[in-house]
Order: C-alpha cells, then sequence, then structure tokens
C-alpha cells in the first residue's frame, strides 16, 4: 500500500488521458437533464488552487445550487469526527495505545476493557451498532445513547476485526474527548475549520440554517434497502429515523451533534480539505504534527469489514482503496455523497448530492475526476 507524499508538480507534467474538466461538468449536468439527479454538486481543488467548482439542480426544488449550500453525507462526516479528537492527542490529552477505560471506566464491560483510542478510531471496537435497546432512543439523547455504548458488548474482541462503526463512532469519540478535556467533539472541530476557513459543519448553527439543502429520497426504496439489510440494518436503525429524510431535514436534526453521519458541507470546502490532508506541509499535518499526521492518513487495520462486508483497509479516520495501481484515501456516505483524496495525483474532490439513494452517480462522476487527474508523469 502506497503511503501519501508530496505530490506537488515541480519537476513533473501532468498526464490527462481522455479526461477535462469539462467533462465533470457535463457529467453533472447530464445527471440533471435525465432526472437521476436532483440537485448536486463537484469539486476539486489540486495544491491549493480550485480546478472545478461546479453545481447542478436546486438545493430545495426550487431554488438553484449554489456555492455555499450546504448538504448533510453520512459518513462523509467520520474522517472529521477523526480529526479532531486526534487534535487532542496532538495536545497530549489522550494518547492512541491508551485504554479507553482510563477516562471511561464505565466502558470497561462485557469484555470491551482492552479497547484502546487506536481501536476506536479504526473501526476494530467492534461497536458497528447501538444495541437493540437503543431503537426506542430519541437520536438526540446522547447520554442515553453514550450510556448504552458503555454496557454494549463488542461483536469481536477489540482489534480482532474491522467493522464500520456505522452510527456509534462519533458518539464513542465524543465521550472520550468530553472526558478527557471537557468539550464536545463538535465545538473542538468547529474552531479547527474556522482557523483553516473550511465551511464544513459537524452540528449546524441557526444562522446557517436557510443554505441547507433538502434531502430526497430518489427511488423509495433507499431506507428499506438499508434496513432490511442484515449487516446495515441494525447499523443505521438504532436510534430510528436517521435514514427518514423527514427527520433529516429538520431544524431539530440538522442542529445535533451526531458527529459519526451528521457533517453538513459544502463540495468546495471538502475538496480542500482532501487536497490539505495529503500534503506534509498542509494545515492538518502542521496541527497534528507529522507521526500523528502520518498515523490519520497511512493503513491502521485491514480485514473484511463486517458491516461493509468486503475486504477494507482502515487508517485512523479514512478508507483507503486501490484500483489499477492508484491509491486513495476518503470516505463516501449512506445517500450517496462522498469525498477523497488521490495523492500520486495531488488532488481532493468532492461529490455532493440531496437526492438520498445509491452510488452509481458518484461512481460517473468519480470515473470523469479520475480520468482528467491523472498522476504525474517525469516532465521531459
Amino acid at each position: 500500500m502506497l503511503s501519501p507524499r508530496d505530490a506537488s508538480s515541480r519537476g513533473v507534467a501532468w498526464r490527462v488521458v481522455s479526461g477535462h474538466p469539462c467533462d465533470v461538468l457535463d457529467v453533472l449536468d447530464g445527471l440533471v437533464a435525465v432526472g437521476r439527479e436532483p440537485g448536486a454538486a463537484v469539486a476539486v481543488v489540486r495544491g491549493g488552487a480550485v480546478e472545478i467548482e461546479h453545481s447542478a439542480g436546486t438545493r430545495d426544488g426550487a431554488s438553484p445550487w449554489s456555492s455555499d449550500t450546504l448538504v448533510m453525507t453520512f459518513s462523509v462526516a467520520k474522517p472529521l469526527a477523526a480529526l479532531a479528537f486526534l487534535d487532542a492527542v496532538a495536545e497530549g490529552h489522550l494518547g492512541l495505545e491508551q485504554p479507553v477505560t482510563s477516562v471511561w471506566p464505565a466502558f470497561g464491560q462485557s469484555g470491551k476493557e482492552a479497547t484502546t483510542m487506536r481501536h476506536l478510531l479504526s473501526h476494530q471496537a467492534g461497536l458497528p451498532a447501538f444495541p437493540e435497546s437503543a431503537l426506542p432512543v430519541e437520536y438526540d439523547d446522547r447520554q442515553a445513547l453514550v450510556d448504552l455504548l458503555a454496557g454494549a458488548a463488542p461483536i469481536h474482541p477489540p482489534g480482532a476485526g474491522v467493522a464500520e462503526h456505522a452510527l456509534t463512532y462519533g458518539h464513542l469519540l465524543d465521550e472520550v474527548l468530553r472526558r478527557a478535556t471537557g468539550e464536545p467533539l463538535v465545538e473542538r472541530f468547529a474552531r479547527i475549520a474556522a482557523a483553516a476557513g473550511w465551511d464544513l459543519h459537524l452540528r449546524v448553527e441557526d444562522h446557517d440554517l436557510a443554505r441547507v439543502a433538502t434531502l430526497v429520497e430518489l427511488t423509495g426504496t433507499s431506507q428499506s434497502g438499508y434496513l432490511e439489510d442484515p449487516r446495515w440494518g441494525p447499523a443505521l436503525s438504532r436510534p430510528a429515523g436517521l435514514l427518514d429524510p423527514e427527520v433529516l431535514n429538520s431544524d431539530r436534526f440538522r442542529g445535533t451533534a451526531f458527529p459519526a453521519v451528521a457533517l453538513h458541507a459544502t463540495a468546495l470546502s471538502l475538496a480542500r480539505f482532501y487536497d490539505d490532508v495529503i500534503r506534509p506541509e498542509g494545515l492538518v499535518a502542521a496541527r497534528l504534527g507529522h507521526d500523528l499526521w502520518r498515523a490519520y492518513v497511512e493503513p491502521a487495520a485491514s480485514g473484511h469489514d463486517l458491516v461493509l462486508n468486503r475486504p477494507v483497509t482502515w487508517t485512523l479516520g479514512f478508507q483507503v482503496s486501490e484500483e489499477n495501481g492508484r491509491v486513495e484515501l476518503g470516505m463516501g456516505g449512506a445517500g450517496g455523497c462522498s469525498a477523497w483524496a488521490e495523492p500520486a495525483a495531488s488532488y481532493g474532490a468532492a461529490y455532493l448530492t440531496r437526492g438520498l439513494g445509491g452510488h452509481d452517480r458518484g461512481d460517473v462522476v468519480w470515473e470523469a475526476v479520475s480520468a482528467t487527474f491523472t498522476p504525474p508523469t517525469a516532465a521531459g
């Protein structure tokens, strides 16, 4: 597996293979034109320069999608939640090998005593779902959900497997962070985002509510497809309502801290984040320090993910994938959004949509971006 590295364009020439930035724009416009996409945006940033920023469709069925439109992105949130946690590690409040029970004693129940901070970050804690008893709990009853996690039994011994912590990831990190620093995760992340100039929010403030896109279910089966799946059903149904557009579009949900999934973002800010995070000289690397930055972006755990049901490599926040020798790190969300970086091609990208459905649209956008921004060849 390749490691992130400085892939600046100094001394190299860019090679475009059957791709041009206009192709990416045409793809998104085409999805809207044929009715597959109600509203979306795509952005690509390379070396700090905006290569693509484009939107199509509407944010609510009437108003055009604009550059400052925010949309809820589901699990695209997870690397940002991890960044807030690692920021506290960089400050010395926590250590990666530190037992969770050192700050959260009640967590050491039901076989979880050996769980470390690293296990939480890399989806190795064996807690991909809240217990069944969380089903009737309100999604914004943070304390009740955290108490249920403290008593829950893992599906495998800590560190012995991987399973995406679909809804639990943010609550686990947040509870540890609160106990270690006295600060909620979403507040620490808000400070980080403000300092970096990112329009990224793990909780939407009242003054931003008017620019949030309205989510719509494309096929009418997006919810049921997840809820009827034997792996995704438990992971996404407890607590109830977090696949329901009516819930997700409410001011109540938008103002709730649910850091595993409740990132509201613009495409450009996500692309800026991903362009930065792969760079040793970037803002994220400077904030975390070189060694912790490498731990954030390089592989930490691999195996057959028991929720995703496929081989997965996790860093302390991202998924790493490789196709045709090209390595990317990123994260996708249940509704179809995705954001990623390709270190060798030196860019960050994001595709955000308000249409809740599969990843078929995002795959088409990804293919156009990948064809347009390819790894460099040596300059002649």
